[in-house]
């Protein structure tokens, strides 16, 4: 992206720049968090597994009663053109769709005209030749917050009520300011997943994640690691687990898709660190974001 080049977001239709971007205060994703997102990774100008965070966003607007009435091309065809404005190949996004402007009571009117808002910023390159985001191995702390239970909120909705994850990353904060991420459990007790991430460790030479049957949000990464994990000699088992059964495993690593694969070196102050199944796992990821996004004839051809 050149200097001269002021960052652009795209919403409702348009791409404004930044300094004139803007939704209503009467806009429900503002006033409640009523409201549906994606975070998805562009390798090489190809939006990644744009087909599972798109079902996914269906799911979580189904859950939201949130009929939007837009067409995955032309959700495509949105993050297409900012990545575009913003010259931008490899790049974070964010898409957003809120319930739109309804100001007002609580309860939804019928007739959604929806707010979508993408935007856009720069990641490094991914794939073989890539670096990762994070400087260094994630130290991670357990929090008192709970992950909310399914039966209270869906665990599997992506929506802008993030205060969840923001009251488990504030009380890391004030406990630990220099760790990465929270580990928060279910109300039962097990372990559930990071403020803004998925949780795998090994133990004997077997991988285990907290089951999506419980409070755990079904992350994309989290899936694409488990079909990568079938492709090898890796045992992978999934269920409910003690803290801990984590604390003591021989691995540990964190996935989201900012993150990627990202090994933890310090759990509650515990050394775990990678191993060879992270780093198996995090070499087979590269080579499918490779093969998906850079080795495609034609090039930065768009998904």
């Amino acid at each position: 992206m050149t200097d001269r080049l002021e960052h652009r977001y795209h919403v409702d239709g348009e791409l404004v720049p930044a300094s004139e971007a803007a939704v209503s205060v009467d806009d429900r994703g503002f006033r409640y968090g009523d409201a549906a997102f994606e975070t998805l990774r562009a390798y090489g100008g190809t939006v990644f597994e744009w087909d599972r965070h798109v079902d996914r966003l269906e799911r979580t607007c189904e859950a939201l009663s949130l009929d939007h009435g837009l067409s995955a091309d032309d959700l495509h065809r949105r993050i297409r053109d900012t990545l575009e404005a913003n010259e931008l190949d490899d790049a974070y996004v964010r898409l957003s769709i809120t319930r739109g402007v309804q100001p007002g009571k609580l309860t939804p009117r019928p007739g959604i005209d929806p707010t979508v808002v993408v935007s856009v910023s720069p990641l490094p390159r991914g794939g073989l030749d890539g670096q990762p985001v994070w400087d260094n191995p994630a130290t991670v702390r357990r929090v008192e917050t709970q992950r909310i239970p399914d039966d209270a909120l869906p665990s599997g909705a992506k929506t802008h009520n993030y205060l969840n994850g923001i009251l488990a990353r504030t009380e890391l904060a004030a406990a630990d300011s220099q760790a990465d991420e929270a580990l928060m459990c279910d109300t039962d007790g097990f372990v559930a997943e990071g403020a803004t991430s998925n949780l795998f460790f090994v133990r004997d030479e077997v991988l285990y994640t907290p089951s999506t049957e419980g409070s755990v949000l079904p992350g994309i990464t989290r899936e694409l690691v488990l079909e990568l994990a079938e492709t090898t000699d890796v045992p992978v088992r999934t269920g409910a687990y003690e803290f801990e059964t984590v604390a003591d495993a021989d691995e540990a690593f964190l996935t989201n898709r900012t993150w990627e694969l990202r090994p933890i070196e310090r759990l509650d102050g515990t050394a775990i660190g990678g191993g060879p199944i992270t780093a198996q796992l995090s070499g087979l990821y590269d080579e499918l974001v490779e093969r998906t996004c850079y080795s495609l004839p034609g090039g930065n051809d768009w998904l």
